[in-house]
C-alpha cells in the first residue's frame, strides 16, 4: 500500500523536494501515513478478534480467549513488519529527483 501511494504522489514529493524539503522530512512524511494506517488496522483488528474469540473459545487449550501477551505479541509483530514494509518505499521517496518528477505531469 505504501509503495503505491509513494509511486502515485511521486510528483507531490518532486514539488515538495524542489521546493526545499529535506529528505528526512519527506521520509518522516511518508513513515508517519505508514503508521497511521498501521495502527487503524491493528487496532481494528484486535477488536475484531477479541469479538471472534468466543466463537473460538471451545478450540482452546491451555489460553484463554482474551490472553494479553498473545494479543499483544502478535500485534507487535505485525506492527514491526509492516513498518519494515514501509521503510522501503519511504526511502524511494526520499531518492525522488524534482526534476524528473516535475517534468511527469
Amino acid at each position: 500500500m505504501t509503495s503505491y501511494t509513494v509511486s502515485q504522489r511521486t510528483h507531490e514529493i518532486g514539488i515538495r523536494l524542489a521546493l526545499g524539503a529535506q529528505h528526512r522530512d519527506v521520509l518522516r512524511h511518508v513513515l508517519r501515513q505508514s503508521m497511521t494506517r498501521i495502527g487503524v488496522g491493528v487496532v481494528l483488528g484486535l477488536l475484531g478478534s477479541v469479538a471472534l474469540t468466543r466463537g473460538l473459545a471451545t478450540l482452546l487449550y491451555d489460553v484463554s480467549p482474551t490472553d494479553p501477551l498473545t494479543f499483544g505479541s502478535v500485534a507487535l509483530l505485525l506492527v514491526a513488519l509492516a513498518l519494515i514494509g514501509s521503510v522501503l518505499p519511504a526511502k524511494k521517496a526520499t531518492r525522488v529527483d524534482p526534476v524528473v518528477a516535475l517534468r511527469m505531469e
